[in-house]
């Protein structure tokens, strides 16, 4: 992990660059599979669980026995868990319903909107190195809350081809409705086209490797929408010397856990926090299971030593990180000066993995920079905002003289004649 003190602003795109995986070269390979899933439906998804994910599926869609066997697997410790944590999600993403007022724009003329579900949702879970039952969460209950009426998950099965019972448990926490054993590029193309199976969805969510990734953004030119872009994930921690080196280093390292292309930065204004948090780092590194895979990732990882206050605010804005935690003695006075951020952890108590889990703020959030654009996953992902608007007869004649000149002077003149025959 490198350590760069006191940088000239010149050097700061540079210092603060992601680990660059190029995903184009994947696209002719995701493009034919998901062009055979249009053409042979459910016989090329099960052909591609066979040749991707090395299990041969007699069926698709997760049995009602699995789901009921599901819940005699998962510990009594682990269900309490899952259910604290959906409360905490529930009722963060259920204060975000708004009441939208009815307005007018001027007398006779009234605009509102009206917030309606999208109807059919894709959630895709990855499987990989870790069953995240607590994306289930995250994807599932804002769906459940908005009221869409078809709420569909696919995960990839292990080599028996089950899924892991932590999976189905929070998946009937969270309402979800059908739950198919497909995974990767098979997954996204189910989803985006439909199968005899698999249901048509209007939106996919959900995090991904490369190959996912590609997919989702290859289905998204035409056929569905998707949550947003996803990269690796990454943490940025401010830090000054009133930090406990101690939870510095453990922030970097459960983000480091990851993958080997997640990223961890420090940025701090303390030489010698700097050099405590390396030796911590060190040190809760060896009793970590997935350390080689941690110490790939620390290869992309950096901390970086700044002047003052206002510098570390202006390289974080620039960095924008998917998750920020601010540990210094102001966090409180730093966090008003953050535009860019996925989400904001404060204070010396609050780690980035109560996030991930069990606060209730949502885990699913623009990575790569895109925090200077994109919101993480709300509640309003899972909504649509359709606009309506009255006009009475004295609201038209009001109205109508400012349409008719403006129709004119675009050369539209049919918009003109609406507004005129309704006016004579």
């Amino acid at each position: 992990m490198d350590v760069c003190k006191y940088p000239e602003k010149e050097q700061w795109a540079a210092l603060i660059s992601r680990p660059v995986f190029d995903s184009t070269h994947l696209y002719d390979t995701v493009r034919d599979v998901l062009e055979d899933i249009q053409i042979r439906c459910d016989e090329a998804v099960l052909a591609y669980e066979l040749q991707f994910d090395k299990v041969e599926l007699s069926a698709l869609e997760v049995s009602q026995e699995e789901k009921n066997q599901a819940q005699t697997q998962v510990s009594d410790e682990l269900k309490q868990a899952i259910r604290i944590a959906a409360q905490n999600i529930f009722t963060f993403h259920e204060a975000q319903k708004h009441v939208l007022p009815k307005v007018e724009t001027m007398q006779g003329v009234t605009c509102w909107q009206k917030a309606v579900a999208i109807e059919k949702v894709g959630l895709y879970v990855p499987g990989g190195t870790a069953p995240l039952f607590s994306t289930v969460l995250m994807l599932g209950i804002p769906a459940k809350i908005a009221g869409c009426q078809e709420i569909v998950l696919c995960t990839p099965p292990n080599r028996e081809g089950k899924i892991h019972p932590a999976i189905l448990f929070a998946a009937e926490t969270a309402g979800v409705h059908r739950i198919f054993k497909i995974g990767g590029i098979q997954a996204i193309g189910a989803m985006a086209y439909g199968t005899q199976t698999v249901p048509k969805v209007y939106k996919i969510f959900g995090p991904g490797n490369q190959y996912v990734t590609a997919a989702k953004q290859l289905v998204s030119l035409k056929d569905v929408a998707i949550d947003m872009p996803a990269g690796p994930s990454e943490v940025e921690v401010i830090a000054d010397e009133t930090a406990n080196p101690a939870f510095v280093a453990s922030d970097m390292l459960s983000q480091a856990e990851h993958g080997a292309d997640s990223q961890a930065v420090l940025v701090t204004t303390s030489e010698h926090l700097a050099e405590q948090v390396v030796a911590e780092v060190a040190k809760q590194l060896e009793v970590l299971p997935r350390k080689e895979l941690v110490l790939k990732s620390l290869a992309n990882s950096k901390i970086i030593i700044l002047r003052n206050e206002e510098e570390m605010i202006e390289l974080t804005n620039l960095y924008a990180p998917e998750h920020l935690i601010i540990e210094t003695k102001n966090y409180a006075g730093l966090a008003e000066k953050i535009t860019n951020a996925g989400s904001v952890f404060l204070g010396h108590y609050t780690p980035e993995s109560a996030g991930d889990y069990a606060s209730g703020t949502n885990h699913t959030l623009p990575t790569n920079g895109y925090a200077k654009a994109y919101s993480g996953v709300n509640l309003d992902s899972f909504l649509k905002k359709i606009t309506f608007q009255e006009i009475t007869r004295e609201g038209i004649a009001r109205l109508g003289a400012t349409i008719e000149i403006m129709a004119e002077n675009e050369q539209l003149l049919a918009h003109r004649n609406a507004v005129v025959v309704r006016c004579l």
